[in-house]
Parts: structure tokens; sequence; C-alpha cells
């Protein structure tokens, strides 16, 4: 599907007012969202929004947010080419480490240290290659959890990429489920999986939430991780009370810096106790046990 790019261009205290508001309004829509310093001497930045589907409506719903902000600004368009923008950025983005992992491409595979766990995550259409803050700060709470825990059933919950299962399968070499709602995004899962000779433990299901029946048959899990988003964080506290084990652990991201407080809020009133809060390049991730 061809992808447009809205964009307009203001001074750097109103792009940061604008992003901040973008980003609260199409949270549950996942549109990506970017802010570039074009001219710092002239004070010129620019926002852009990614849209597909009904731009109309998209544009509109900018400009409403323009005029509440008082920043009226002329929305541009550009139709871009449908291109697999995750391959495309990999063959630029340095490897990542985080804690003991070492998340990288085919071609940095060389770049591995003596005691890392290396997972190469093959560009696809998936989200979750290693280098957003979420995904970085759930590789480096889970480290801590499975080294102090020893979980004996994971589950990845919107898995996107499968990183984070992969992480787990290699660091715990336990049996893990790995379900997203894309079906794009579980065979993405699957393909990584089997390069990084985990297939045997880690199982890639789609699955919306928690009514599959692969949930009832695999709970209770030790261990559950979520790198999605606040709010269906939020409305998900139940059904994650209700499939971790006693004396279990969740690991949740996606989460703002500002949204950190509700949703702990909305755990601690099913029972969960907040661990730790790992704050990274304005997100944050959650430690918390049952």
């Amino acid at each position: 599907m061809t992808q447009t790019r809205l964009y307009f261009t203001a001074g750097k205290i109103e792009t940061d007012r604008i992003f901040a508001a973008l980003g609260a309004a199409f949270e549950d829509e996942g549109l990506p969202i970017a802010l570039l310093e074009v001219d710092e001497d002239r004070d010129i930045h620019e926002v852009s929004l990614y849209a597909d589907g009904d731009v109309d409506a998209v544009e509109i719903k900018v400009k409403d947010i323009l005029a509440g902000l008082s920043l009226p600004r002329p929305v541009e368009r550009e139709a871009l080419a449908d291109i697999d923008w995750v391959a495309r950025s990999l063959e630029g983005l340095k490897p990542v480490r985080a804690g003991r992992f070492f998340v990288h491409g085919a071609h940095d595979r060389g770049k591995r240290r003596s005691g890392e766990l290396a997972i190469e995550i093959e560009a696809g259409l998936a989200f979750g290659t290693g280098h957003h803050g979420t995904t970085a700060g759930c590789l480096e709470t889970l480290e801590q959890v499975v080294r102090r825990e020893h979980p004996r059933n994971a589950l990845d919950l919107g898995t996107g990429s499968a990183v984070l299962a992969i992480a787990v399968a290699k660091l715990a070499h336990i049996p893990v489920l790995a379900t997203d709602i894309d079906p794009v995004a579980v065979k993405v899962a699957a393909a990584n999986a089997r390069l990084n000779h985990v297939k045997a433990l880690v199982e890639t299901v789609t699955a919306p939430g928690f009514h599959h029946p692969i949930f009832a048959a695999r709970a209770p899990f030790d261990l559950i991780v979520a790198n999605i988003l606040a709010r269906p964080l939020m409305r998900l506290a139940p059904e994650m009370a209700g499939h971790i084990a006693l004396g279990g652990s969740i690991v949740l991201s996606g989460i703002l810096d500002r949204q950190r407080d509700a949703v702990i809020a909305a755990y601690v009133g099913q029972r969960f106790r907040h661990v730790r809060t790992l704050h990274r390049e304005g997100w944050v991730t959650l430690h918390l046990k049952r």
C-alpha cells in the first residue's frame, strides 16, 4: 500500500509541542511521526506523519490539532513509493548492544564480541529491530529478570519481529509463545526464530489479545513481555493477571514517560507490584510482579 507523508515546518519550541500532541492523538493508530532539524541557525524544524488508508481524514485531524494549539500551519503531502523501509533502514543502522544482547543485521555478523548473545534480525515488515528505545529497554530488563527468576514458560505478546522472544529463548533455553495480531509480523517472527536457531523453542501464532485457545493451553506463564502501547496495555491488565503465574513477572514497554504512572496504577489494581522502571530515550520499560 502506498504511504503518504504529511509534513510542515515550525520553530523548535512549536514543533516539540506539536510532536507531543500528535503522538498522543495518533497513539492508538500507531502512525509513525518524525521530528527533523532542517536548519538550526534559522530555527527550522520539520514534523512528518506517515499515513495510509484515508489520508484526507488524517490530514483534517492534524490540522484540527494544529488549530487547537493555536499553531496553524500549511500541511504538505508527499506520496512515498512502496518500499520496505525496515529493510532500507537496516542497511545503514549500526548494531545495538543492550545488556549482553547484540542485535544486528546480516552485514554486522562479524562484530559480535566474546560473551555476547547475538540476535540477527532479518529485514522484514515487522516492528522491533532492537534500535527503538522500548525494545532495547525490554532486552536489558529481560536479562535481569531471567537471571534472577529462572522462568520456565514465557509469552511475548505482540511479538513483532520476535526479537524479545528470541532473547528469552537464547538466555533461558525455555519455550516461548510469540503472538501478534498481524499475520505478516508472525511470518517474519517465525523466519527470525529459524535464523537464530531457536525455532524449536519459539512458537509463533497469529492471535488478537488473549482470545485464542493457545493462551489457555499454554498458561500460566512465569514471564510475559509486551512491547505494545500504553492504552492497550492498560486494557489488558485483567487478562495479564489471569494468565501469569503467582510470583511471575511481566515486562511492559511502548510506554512514554508521562504514561508510566497510569500504566502502573492499572496493574496495581490487578494485584501486581511495581519492581523497577527503566528510562530510555523518553520511553519506559516496567517490571512488575504478580
